[in-house]
Order: structure tokens, then C-alpha cells, then sequence
């Protein structure tokens, strides 16, 4: 097979998911308006059901639900028959996954699911199967055509099942008005998570170089080599009065053939960027690169508390 061929396979299959997909919005109905509103009501948690293939998307659909604010569990249908029905109470609501809705284990679950729950929801491809016949709303996730060229592997019905199962999730989200502040609670560990919640004073380092505005040059080049930062900053009384880069001490040099009555106050730069302890990294970030510096002076009550590096931002996955 050349190069040719299998990209056209890809595409293909590709193309037949697409189009079941356009087909899946003509059934976002009333059907799916009933499911939404059941689960924004329940009062206890959407438990979601699965065997097989539909198992695996039943887990990436909790995982998502999760994520944005509906509480949600997954049960694996096999073992529901051998004694996890007990998971499910009286509030929840079940969320039923199954292509045929007539896999053994289904059939014998569906009645069980019913009674035990506060409703049961049907997500399947086959309108007349058990499943449909005992829920009490039904998403029709049926597809015409799967990619797998053999017509057995799910591909195009386990997209569309994970499509509705984000379509859920969306809806959901806009309905408990779940912000990206929200998101960010169950994220704390990644890059979102960090970019939306952490604070300056997580990332200010440990070095914290400064000298007196009248401090020596040789003073200024000791407090600027004793740190990682490559400036120091001119301070009195914790107050900050400006800012010396080692671009500043080179400038210095090739000005003034005489160094030894030169102080700090003489080559410091006022007004340095600045930024409270207690803001967002990425607005430390923002400033960073707006300005096209490598660090940003940490401020506590606009008394200096620490430098803050861009190298260690990036390094954090602030951006």
C-alpha cells in the first residue's frame, strides 16, 4: 500500500465520522432537553453505565462531567449484576450507555436501574432495543456506517456517543453557569489550573538581592553576582527607589573612565515594573513579556518582598 492510499484511507474514515456527526445535531431534540434538565435537577449524582467499548466512553464522559461541575460515577455493567447495584440510590439518576441496548448485561440490568434510581436514561443507537423500552428518556446515538472497514470495530458510534456525552457536559456547564474560575478548582495541578488560580508569591524566589541608594559600585556588583537574577534593586527602608541591571553596570563602565565615587543612586532606573505578592502569576507573566524583561520586582504592601523570574514561569507552565 503507498503513501497515497493510506492517507486516503485515513481521510476516509475520518469523513464517515464527520458525517455521522452531522447527523448526531439533527437529533439533539426534545429527547436530549428532558436528559438535561433531569440530571441539572437530580439531587443526588448521574451515575453512568457501560460494557465494552461503551464502557471506556462512559468513563470519559464522568471524567469530563466531573471536571465541570456535575457530580458523576461510573459503574462498569458487569459488575453492577454481582453487587455494585448498591452504589446506585433512590436520587440519583442513571446514565445508560449500550450501541445495541441489547447486550445481556444490559437487558438484565435495565430493570434494576430503573427501580433503584430516580430516573433512567437510555444512550443507545437502537430505539427498539430493551434499553430504550425501559428508560424513561432515550438519546438516539445511532449511526448509518461505521469507519472500521469491516463494519464491526465501534468507531463512528462510539464518537457520536462521546459527542452527545459532550454535548451533555456543555449545556450542563452553561446552566450552573460554571466558569473558568470553577474549572480551575478541580485543575489545580496542570497548566490551566495553574494559569487561572496561582498566585505571585508561589513563584517569588528565595534570593532577594538589594542595596542602599548609596552603595558603593563594587558594593552594587557583589549584590548583582551573588544572585541567579542579574540586578539588584535600590532600596530604603524597604522601599523601593529603582532598579540595576548588569546592562546598567556595562553602560556605566564605558561612560566613566572614574567608577570610584559612583553610587547606586547615580545608574539605577526608577520607576521598576512591579507587581503585588498577592496578584495572579500570569498577569506577572503578561507584564513580563509586554515589557520584554526577564524579571519583575515582588511587591508586599509596596514594601519589597522578592524577584519573580520569567524563565521560572515558563518552567511552571504559566503563560
Amino acid at each position: 500500500m503507498n503513501p497515497i492510499q493510506i492517507q486516503e484511507l485515513g481521510k476516509n474514515a475520518i469523513e464517515i465520522e464527520i458525517n455521522e456527526l452531522i447527523h448526531l445535531k439533527d437529533r439533539i431534540d426534545e429527547q436530549f432537553v428532558k436528559a438535561v434538565n433531569i440530571i441539572h435537577s437530580t439531587q443526588g449524582k448521574l451515575i453512568i453505565v457501560g460494557i465494552g467499548k461503551s464502557a471506556h466512553v462512559g468513563n470519559k464522559i464522568v471524567a469530563t462531567l466531573n471536571s465541570t461541575g456535575t457530580p458523576s460515577q461510573f459503574l462498569h455493567a458487569a459488575e453492577a449484576i454481582h453487587g455494585d447495584l448498591g452504589v446506585v440510590q433512590k436520587q440519583d439518576v442513571v446514565l445508560c450507555i449500550s450501541y445495541s441496548g441489547n447486550s445481556p448485561e444490559i437487558v438484565n440490568l435495565a430493570p434494576y436501574l430503573k427501580e433503584y434510581s430516580s430516573y433512567l436514561i437510555g444512550m443507545t443507537g437502537n430505539l427498539n432495543s430493551k434499553l430504550a423500552e425501559f428508560s424513561d428518556v432515550v438519546l438516539n446515538t445511532h449511526v448509518d456506517k461505521e469507519a472500521c472497514p469491516n463494519k464491526l470495530a465501534p468507531t463512528s458510534s462510539t464518537t457520536v456517543q462521546m459527542a452527545m456525552g459532550d454535548a451533555l457536559a456543555v449545556v450542563l456547564m452553561e446552566l450552573k453557569n460554571f466558569k473558568a474560575q470553577d474549572f480551575a478548582k478541580f485543575h489545580p495541578g496542570g497548566s490551566l489550573g495553574k494559569n487561572l488560580t496561582s498566585k505571585v508569591e508561589q513563584f517569588v524566589s528565595h534570593q532577594k538581592p538589594q542595596v542602599s541608594p548609596n552603595a558603593g559600585i563594587r558594593e552594587v556588583i557583589i549584590s548583582i553576582s551573588a544572585s541567579t537574577h542579574g540586578i539588584t534593586i535600590v532600596t530604603e527602608n524597604d522601599k523601593i527607589l529603582g532598579v540595576i541591571t548588569d546592562g546598567d553596570l556595562r553602560r556605566m563602565l564605558m561612560n566613566n573612565e572614574d567608577v570610584s565615587k559612583v553610587l547606586a543612586k547615580d545608574i539605577m532606573s526608577t520607576h521598576p515594573k512591579t507587581i503585588e505578592k498577592s496578584a495572579l502569576a500570569k498577569v506577572a507573566m503578561k507584564i513580563l513579556k509586554d515589557n520584554n524583561i526577564g524579571q519583575l520586582i515582588v511587591t508586599n504592601d509596596n514594601a519589597y518582598h522578592g524577584i519573580i523570574d520569567l524563565h521560572t514561569l515558563l518552567d511552571e507552565g504559566i503563560n
